[in-house]
């Protein structure tokens, strides 16, 4: 009782929040705009939503940090301000304070049971005999049960190395550490993606339209890479064969770019460290397990721009486009696809992958990742019975999984977005290696 009565409190502050959207936006173009040292060429995307689908739970009424440039820094002071803001505002510790003192057991949400615990929700699955369908699984998945904008500041930036911003620094790293605890696990039916034209006779996964139906395909790909954890090979190699099988794959192509890879490996035993100087990601030991998606309305513009103008973060090929040039280019579809290949067939810690049609109406939430120079947005979600999932169990190595993280078309005819996370495999043996595989991240242009 103490979780609804609280929840509907939440609620009716997100409402008012909604109503608000557009005053938000007003006061956030005449606070970007109230000196003229503030005023910046920074591109600054219009927020471009799919037609029907709620407003964002955003900042500034979904407004861009871009807009609130101060002196070339992207909006990135603005938006330490706004964190800091959120902080102080204590709602975010309201929600974990209602996590933490709600009665044993399951969780009422407004959206379903929710369960603290992964166990928990194994046990609830079991209990209720949820059944899945020949080839997938019942699963507890997490979710986000904050429905406010979330911050993120970045490992690389300057704050975390600033002693005269050391107390600042302490409260930000504090609601880092917070943000599992504002999650709940839910349970959830996964199909095998494989299995797609079952559900949807006549859709092939290894096909163009299943990704602009449901925004997830499958892809087959032999790598002559002999070498992820060498980045450069990776990107002398691997990245001209993702950008050939986009080309193939996408009728109307008429240009890839792969920008950056992650690998993940949680038992990789070298040197993990990131250099961006370099083009080097690292190694990953951590796989999402959240529920999100990487880009959004706002972010799929700006980072599409940052690339073909100014090459910020492309370890691809160099892009030379003015500002015209890229007008012109962006003006046509242009889509963000992630790509992921094992390096051997993956035992543990799949993909799971939702798809559009079953989200396509239900606002997301966003988070902000604040750099020294750019505020990036991602995207997460709360939980709905009817999230349609796949999983792709035992991916082998020429296996490519696909989805999508953004597309410039906004009139409903085709998959805006997945979003993803990963999950455990409750059919693997206990001494099942940890997924390892290298992700690309690609535009995609018509």
């Amino acid at each position: 009782m103490i979780w609804k009565a609280r929840a509907s409190c939440a609620t009716l502050i997100w409402k008012q929040n909604r109503r608000c959207a557009m005053g938000q936006l007003k006061v956030a173009a005449e606070r970007a705009a109230a000196d003229t040292h503030r005023v910046s060429s920074a591109y600054v995307p219009s927020l471009q939503r799919t037609d029907g689908q709620p407003p964002p739970i955003a900042a500034n009424g979904g407004l861009s940090y871009m807009a609130l440039d101060r002196d070339g820094d992207a909006g990135t002071a603005a938006a330490l301000e706004d964190a800091l803001a959120l902080i102080a505002e204590g709602e975010s510790q309201r929600v974990i304070d209602m996590i933490d003192n709600a009665p044993p057991g399951p969780i009422k949400t407004r959206w379903g049971l929710g369960f603290r615990n992964y166990d928990d929700c194994v046990d609830y699955i079991r209990a209720s005999d949820m059944k899945a369908p020949a080839g997938g699984v019942v699963l507890p998945l997490p979710y986000s049960v904050y429905e406010r904008p979330t911050y993120s500041i970045v490992p690389s930036n300057a704050l975390w190395r600033d002693p005269a911003r050391a107390d600042i620094a302490a409260i930000l790293r504090k609601s880092e550490e917070d943000n599992r605890r504002r999650d709940l696990y839910f349970p959830q039916v996964l199909r095998d993606a494989r299995r797609i034209g079952e559900y949807y006779p006549g859709l092939s996964p290894n096909s163009s339209e299943s990704m602009d139906r449901l925004g997830v395909s499958l892809a087959h790909l032999e790598s002559k890479c002999s070498n992820f954890y060498d980045a450069a090979e990776v990107e002398r190699v691997f990245y001209p064969e993702i950008e050939k099988l986009l080309l193939e794959f996408f009728p109307g192509a008429t240009d890839a770019l792969v920008y950056n890879h992650d690998v993940f490996d949680k038992d990789y035993a070298g040197d993990r460290t990131e250099d961006q100087d370099k083009k080097n990601p690292g190694v990953n030991a951590r796989y999402a397990m959240l529920v999100h998606n990487d880009l959004n309305d706002n972010s799929g513009r700006v980072r599409c721009r940052e690339l073909l103008t100014k090459n910020l973060r492309n370890f691809g090929r160099t892009q030379h486009y003015t500002e015209e040039e890229a007008d012109r280019k962006m003006s046509r579809r242009f889509v963000s696809i992630n790509l992921a290949k094992p390096m051997e067939t993956v035992e543990q810690y799949p993909f799971v992958l939702c798809a559009w049609p079953s989200f396509a109406d239900q606002p997301y939430i966003t988070n902000y990742r604040i750099y020294d120079d750019r505020v990036g947005e991602t995207t997460r979600f709360t939980y709905r019975p009817d999230h349609e999932w796949y999983w792709f169990p035992r991916q082998t190595p020429t296996e490519v999984s696909m989805l999508k993280c953004y597309d410039s078309v906004t009139d409903g005819s085709v998959s805006r977005w997945s979003f993803h996370t990963a999950c455990v495999d409750p059919t693997a043996p206990a001494d099942a290696r940890c997924r390892k595989n290298v992700v690309v991240r690609s535009f995609v242009f018509f």
